[in-house]
């Protein structure tokens, strides 16, 4: 996500088929998925039709922004394949999609979500190989190439959040694999972050003892992920407590001076 001006300025758009729960609401948010070739499955035609039907109605100006914002992602997306066809890239999985969500999120949107599956590794989960070792390396290149497609002056002020919804399991299942957990931790990086923020890990931290797991098969929450949320949001868009509590209700925000 990008933080730069009042939350009032705030463009955002989810990188997803559906539109997140986290996006729903009063205030509009746009949301295309960006893997494949990203075709639209409307054409032309197709599309004012369907405007035609809600001409003059309360809907037409929503169906109408949600037709541009559609055509400028398509643009956007067709201008990336031209230049690949050039060999100017070389990206499969992830990282196309993180090369085109930047694409769009250096100009137009300033507050991005994206959702990548394939991290239930019950089976075979593998150590520095194995199935998850290569997720992670996906997920690592997805980033760079985001952070390298924003350009210097655009990531300056970008900060990225990689957070799980849950956690693995610290023991081993009878698959060579580990279940749903409990406790996880969250990645934070950008240019956005503060000179003392990088290359370290913050928050709250305890030693590793079968006490200290969580029913003794897991990771227990020691960071809930909407205070992390909350503690940034405070300080990159100006959010008072009140705003926050209307994004997170009954979960304080917790400062760890990230940005």
């Amino acid at each position: 996500m990008l933080g730069a001006g009042p939350v009032t300025d705030v463009s955002p758009i989810a990188f997803t088929d559906q539109l997140p729960i986290s996006m729903r609401g009063n205030a509009k948010a746009a949301n295309m998925a960006l893997a494949g070739n990203a075709r639209s499955a409307l054409d032309a035609r197709q599309s004012q039709v369907i405007a035609a039907m809600y001409r003059n109605t309360s809907l037409a100006q929503p169906v109408a922004e949600g037709f541009q914002v559609r055509d400028e992602v398509m643009r956007a997306v067709q201008a990336e394949m031209d230049a690949a066809s050039r060999n100017a890239m070389t990206a499969k999985g992830f990282e196309l999609v993180a090369r085109r969500m930047a694409l769009l999120m250096r100009d137009r949107f300033d507050l991005g979500f994206v959702d990548v599956g394939g991290w239930d590794t019950h089976v075979g989960q593998g150590a520095a190989t194995g199935y998850l070792a290569n997720r992670f390396e996906e997920l690592g290149r997805g980033v760079a190439g985001f952070a390298q497609e924003m350009g210097d002056d655009a990531w300056r002020q970008t900060v990225v959040v990689v957070i799980s919804e849950f956690g693995r399991t610290f023991r081993e299942n009878g698959n060579r694999g580990t279940d749903h957990g409990h406790g996880t931790v969250y990645w934070v990086l950008g240019g956005g972050l503060s000179a003392q923020a990088g290359g370290r890990i913050v928050g709250e931290q305890q030693a590793l003892t079968q006490v200290t797991l969580f029913q003794n098969r897991d990771y227990p929450v020691l960071n809930e992920y909407r205070a992390v949320f909350g503690g940034l949001f405070k300080r990159m868009y100006g959010l008072s407590q009140g705003q926050l509590g209307k994004v997170f209700e009954g979960v304080g925000a917790r400062d760890l001076q990230l940005v």
